[in-house]
């Protein structure tokens, strides 16, 4: 199966191949320019190096959230229009456990991805890695971070990753001590999203195109004014 992976959640988008679950390439978008006039001509690119088309994508894994509202929706509308295009299954994957899984291989068991949500929040979560699979301890959501912080369980070894360590490290340094451990793994996590997205699909659980959703854990700043 060979899996077309987008990412546009953050600022550091990127795209990947991947052949049953393995790794091909990956292109990364790093900030400034937008996602919107990078992510097709990026996907282009990407696929001519590795000698094929878009025809030849037989599903799609992309990040439906939580991250930006307008990068959810750049990467999301054009994961959808593909796969319509060519009838092809979408694996939607949350970007909090691709995250993780960039972590999860760092031999300490428990992992909390981050993301600056804006507005003195974080979209946070803490999983449990376990025999290759990701198991959720504090569920996904919008949190302030100190709440966040709070719950999470002592004496443990955390690795934590994202961009809300930019805002909040020192909060989390504050709260755990030496318990913390911050993740030096580059942001880009395009070939995550395609291996989970490669899960879901192995089990029959890709969606249709018109099917897919964003995943959002608080109104967006358009729909707060309304």
């Amino acid at each position: 199966m060979l899996i077309l992976a987008v990412d546009t959640t953050t600022p550091t988008g990127s795209v990947a191949l991947l052949r049953e679950g393995a790794l091909l390439g990956q292109s990364d978008m790093p900030p400034p320019a937008a996602h919107s006039a990078r992510l097709l001509r990026t996907v282009d690119g990407l696929l001519t190096r590795h000698g094929t088309t878009i025809r030849d994508i037989e599903a799609f894994a992309v990040a439906a959230g939580p991250g930006s509202f307008t990068g959810i929706r750049i990467g999301l509308s054009a994961v959808k229009a593909l796969a319509f295009a060519s009838g092809r299954p979408v694996a939607p994957v949350s970007s909090l456990e691709a995250l993780a899984a960039k972590s999860a291989g760092s031999g300490i068991g428990l992992v909390a991805p981050i993301i600056d949500a804006k507005k003195g929040e974080v979209y946070a979560a803490l999983f449990r890695a376990r025999e290759g699979e990701l198991v959720e301890v504090v569920a996904q959501g919008a949190y302030e971070p100190a709440t966040f912080l709070k719950g999470l369980p002592g004496g443990e070894t955390i690795v934590f990753i994202g961009s809300g360590l930019e805002a909040y490290g020192e909060a989390v340094r504050a709260e755990l001590g030496k318990t913390a451990v911050f993740s030096d793994a580059p942001p880009f996590i395009a070939a995550e999203v395609g291996r989970l997205g490669y899960r879901l699909l192995s089990r029959g659980e890709g969606v249709a195109a018109d099917r897919v959703e964003p995943l959002y854990f608080r109104l967006s700043q358009a729909e707060e004014k309304r």
